[in-house]
């Protein structure tokens, strides 16, 4: 199942639902990060990312919803 946000709200919210279960879910790089602040940055290197189309899979973590959640408007995240 492929999840594309169009709003911060769709996604902790969607984030929220996935979070019940605690599953692993995709995340793919879908913006780059040049002209972006450098917290962003170092979020993008933390997750394991760094590309664009450079996915990793995850254990969906409250800690790993808030990393997203920063970056979401450079991230794609996919359900497993």
């Amino acid at each position: 199942m492929h999840i594309l946000w169009h709003s911060k709200e769709e996604l902790v919210c969607q984030l929220f639902l996935m979070a019940s279960n605690m599953g692993k879910v995709r995340v793919e790089q879908i913006k780059s990060t040049i002209k972006r602040p450098e917290d962003q940055k170092r979020t993008i290197k933390a997750l394991g990312l760094g590309k664009i189309s450079k996915s990793v899979e995850v254990e969906l973590t409250p800690q790993i919803q808030g990393m997203i959640n920063k970056v979401s408007h450079l991230v794609a995240v996919t359900e497993l």
